[in-house]
């Protein structure tokens, strides 16, 4: 048998195999960018908590400075609270995060710690019609204002 005769089962065998790779390779992609767009916007929340926590930690109020003791810092959880609600809309957060929460954990700690913990949702590109509700994200942080000489 030479080279140029083929069985007739054997014809058109490579387009099927061609076909699949190809939908193999569009799957992995469409999951490797959800995947992606799912750490991104994490990290982006991540930042956000950051920086809340950060201006959280610095409405302090300075406390036991009777004695010779070194100052301490005095975080309430309201003043907590409202530093975080005025840093995300001032950063405009809630224009760029869909479903932003503050969630019930955001609170002081005791030694001056500022807590705050967002949740958000993510939509993932291309297989979202596959979750129409999207991703539940959720990111905390903590900071402390701490008093020297």
């Amino acid at each position: 048998m030479s080279r140029q005769e083929t069985h007739p089962k054997e014809e058109g065998q490579i387009a099927v195999l061609s076909i699949g790779c190809v939908l193999l390779a569009l799957l992995t992609a469409s999951v490797v960018m959800a995947v992606s767009a799912v750490y991104i916007e994490h990290k982006k929340l991540l930042s956000l908590a950051d920086g809340a926590a950060l201006a959280a930690s610095d409405t302090f109020m300075a406390g036991d400075m009777e004695g010779g003791a070194a100052p301490s810092v005095s975080l309430g959880d309201e003043r907590v609270s409202a530093a975080v609600q005025t840093y995300l809309a001032a950063s405009d957060a809630y224009a760029h995060h869909d479903q932003l929460h503050i969630e019930p954990g955001t609170r002081s700690s005791p030694g001056g710690t500022a807590l705050v913990t967002l949740s958000a949702v993510a939509h993932p590109p291309v297989v979202s019609f596959l979750l129409p509700e999207g991703i539940y994200v959720e990111a905390t942080s903590a900071a402390r204002s701490r008093l020297t000489q």
